[in-house]
């Protein structure tokens, strides 16, 4: 398991299947798995990661990286995930989360925007790890995703990613007003408030963090004390 910075440098952060099992016991709402590079270096899912991440939790488990065909879907889903997360296939082909939503639900397909800037300053898609940036813009490409059969819509803020300076608030709540399906903000949480932000601020349905739980002493116990004592519905543990 590791962590990056803007999809670029990144450490060691411990073993995948132990973490699952931590978080799931300190009431983490939902774990996403993903292969950041599995597309990169062609090569597909990591199973076994899948398998044994199962068969740790009783939560949710949504997983990405390396899922390009309905077999890759299929593989996914027996292996153990609850959801699956698209994000270069579907930049490749938008055709491909129709087929998904149409054979799995669509409530079952989950699919990740990767908003980078450009030189002026404008969010845009990238896809292959942020290595490439597409001409298009991040509103137009919602409407499309949705159009299209996403359920879910994971915005990952690729610039902000490892920073733990907090979502880009503007463009989220752009994204979520836009957006008719969920929508969960993913990149840059640093504190607690960050969490809070994106939900009254951003108006996300959903928040996560990565970094947040990795060098300091927060943990989803944590957040969900902090959100509830904020007036925010949480399920406390």
């Amino acid at each position: 398991m590791i962590k990056t910075k803007q999809f670029g440098e990144h450490i060691d952060t411990g073993d995948p299947i132990y973490t699952v099992r931590v978080y799931d016991a300190q009431g983490a709402d939902e774990i996403v798995l993903l292969d950041i590079s599995a597309t990169v270096e062609g090569r597909k899912q990591l199973v076994d990661i899948i398998s044994q991440s199962a068969r740790q939790c009783f939560i949710p488990i949504t997983v990405g990286g390396g899922i390009a065909s309905l077999e890759d879907a299929r593989l996914a889903f027996s292996s153990g995930a609850d959801r699956v997360c698209v994000s270069t296939a579907a930049v490749e082909e938008i055709g491909f989360v129709r087929e998904l939503a149409q054979t799995f639900g669509r409530a079952n397909i989950v699919v990740c925007i990767d908003a980078k800037l450009d030189e002026k300053g404008i969010y845009r898609v990238s896809s292959h790890r942020a290595g490439n940036l597409t001409e298009m813009e991040i509103l137009p490409w919602v409407d499309l995703v949705a159009e299209n059969g996403a359920g879910e819509i994971l915005l990952h803020f690729v610039d902000r990613d490892g920073m733990m300076n907090g979502y880009d608030l503007d463009l989220l709540k752009q994204v979520c007003e836009r957006s008719p399906v969920p929508v969960m903000a993913l990149g840059g949480v640093g504190r607690l408030k960050d969490f809070e932000d994106g939900i009254r601020i951003g108006k996300a349905a959903s928040v996560a963090g990565a970094s947040i739980y990795h060098f300091t002493d927060q943990s989803p116990v944590k957040v969900h004390s902090y959100l509830h004592n904020c007036g925010i519905p949480v399920c406390l543990v």
